[in-house]
């Protein structure tokens, strides 16, 4: 019998997962990032994984999968690509044909792919910086050239993009943009408007747009993200989108993923090179993935929204008492951009305060590329008792500023 859930009640979103140890990349990596032992209770904030318990929704289909026990090859693509675009009619208003989908290894596999598919070796592909870390590391391992088009700070203190200034930089050989929507590490859920002219500028300089939407279903109250695809429609000749339900359900582990491309041209190119890689996704990330976009996994995501908004409440407010330091409003997602510029103090000092002082590992920003310097991105994925004491360790490490 299928349990439906309809209430945030019945989710646990206070006890963290058994599991944090050496296996878990954010927790049992910290020493080697760091390149020391780290002390006992570090507080691991940095790898865009969450800490909460799973949904129950993908642990029943555990269980249904084991007591099954059929491991081999199967069947059942339709379905997965039937249920995506379910949630994307119901979650976000967009209704993609599932026959336009394709699965992948993740969602860095399908950057890859769309590299190696749509563009040739040394071609420029724009990113609007600072911006996640992979996206650059990704371009770079294809042999294509990375464009920075650094973010400008508004009155409000967001992020938006510079298409005056970016349009005056190209020299013709950019093929695409790879943009992040919301926007990775800052939350940023870009306007209508914004999308447009985006579409609008690829449009002008004939570049595809690469659209990696994966941390889509983690909106805050009072924003909203819209699909490029229903934002611009205009751009759908030369759109393709990329997500995948790891972030919102925390099973990035799975490795599975998937592209909508709506183009007919863009998708016989796709499609040559993903038969040629002979890329087939797992059984498991299937199933669970069909699992997450349904009813029940609908109201574990409002229930964690919830959990997300009084974390986020409870960083950005204590981050902001601490003079100095400034929290990007945050928007979306379960990662916080913290600036440090105005504490006056060097990286390393700042570095020494956060991970020696406070005890705390969030992700440097200066790997986010230009503009990320003087940051770092903290993930208040967790309990919400996790994140309140990060935030007084931190007030306790910079407590002479006060």
């Amino acid at each position: 019998m299928t349990t439906h859930y309809t209430s945030s009640t019945a989710f646990d979103f206070t006890t963290p997962k058994a599991g944090l140890g050496s296996r878990n990349s954010k927790w049992g990596n910290v020493d080697l990032f760091l390149g020391h032992k780290a002390p006992d209770d570090m507080l691991a904030m940095w790898v865009a994984q969450m800490d909460f318990q799973p949904a129950p929704c993908l642990q029943d289909a555990m269980a249904t999968l084991m007591a099954e026990g059929e491991y081999g090859y199967f069947n059942g693509l339709d379905a997965f690509f039937e249920r995506i675009a379910w949630w994307y009619e119901t979650r976000h208003g967009w209704s993609p044909n599932s026959k336009h989908m394709f699965a992948t290894h993740g969602i860095g596999n399908a950057i890859g792919m769309a590299l190696q598919a749509m563009t040739e070796p040394g071609d420029g592909i724009v990113m609007f910086s600072p911006v996640y870390n992979e996206f650059q590391g990704k371009v770079e391992r294809n042999g294509r050239k990375v464009v920075q088009s650094p973010l400008v700070i508004d009155s409000d203190g967001l992020y938006r993009m510079d298409l005056e200034t970016l349009s005056g930089q190209l020299n013709g050989t950019e093929k695409a943009v790879l943009f992040s929507t919301p926007h990775n590490p800052a939350g940023r859920v870009w306007e209508v408007a914004e999308l447009r002219a985006l579409a609008a500028f690829c449009e002008q300089h004939d570049l595809l747009l690469f659209s990696d939407e994966i941390h889509h279903d983690l909106a805050f109250a009072g924003h909203k993200h819209v699909p490029t695809a229903i934002a611009a429609p205009d751009v759908l000749p030369r759109l393709i989108t990329m997500s995948a339900a790891s972030k919102t359900f925390d099973i990035a582990g799975l490795r599975t993923g998937f592209v909508i491309i709506p183009n007919d041209a863009l998708r016989a190119r796709y499609g040559k090179l993903h038969a040629a890689l002979d890329i087939q996704c797992n059984r498991v990330g299937v199933d669970l993935t069909c699992a997450a976009y349904s009813l029940e996994g609908a109201a574990w995501v409002d229930g964690l929204m919830q959990v997300l908004d009084t974390n986020r409440r409870i960083l950005c407010d204590g981050i902001n008492a601490i003079p100095g330091l400034t929290a990007m409003p945050m928007q979306s997602t379960f990662l916080a951009w913290v600036d440090y510029t105005d504490t006056g103090m060097t990286s390393d000092e700042i570095h020494r305060r956060v991970t020696q002082d406070a005890r705390i590992m969030p992700s440097p920003g200066q790997i986010f590329g230009p503009g990320g310097e003087m940051h770092q991105r903290i993930n208040i994925g967790a309990p919400t008792a996790l994140v309140q004491e990060a935030v007084e360790r931190l007030q306790s490490a910079f407590s002479d500023l006060q």
